[in-house]
């Protein structure tokens, strides 16, 4: 994860979720919902958070929450 998280911004463990008896997901950042995960998505997400460890959970939540940092962002700021 190391290689993936350069800045350790994942290693503060930002996200948590919380899961509902209807299936949804509530997927929070820094204490503040962001996302809501239904369906098929909601029930693939427990299955593989449920396998893995807590810093690849936190990895997992940032991917499908789309607050994942693809390296770009420095050289965007530049160009304005």
């Amino acid at each position: 994860m190391d290689q993936v998280d350069k800045r350790g911004k994942l290693q503060e463990k930002p996200f948590t979720f919380r899961e509902t008896k209807d299936g949804k997901v509530f997927i929070y950042l820094h204490g503040k919902q962001i996302t809501i995960l239904r369906g098929k998505i909601a029930g693939k997400f427990t299955e593989n958070i449920s396998k893995i460890n807590p810093d690849e959970a936190q990895l997992l939540m940032a991917r499908v929450t789309g607050h994942f940092k693809h390296g770009n962002e420095h050289n965007a700021k530049k160009s304005r």
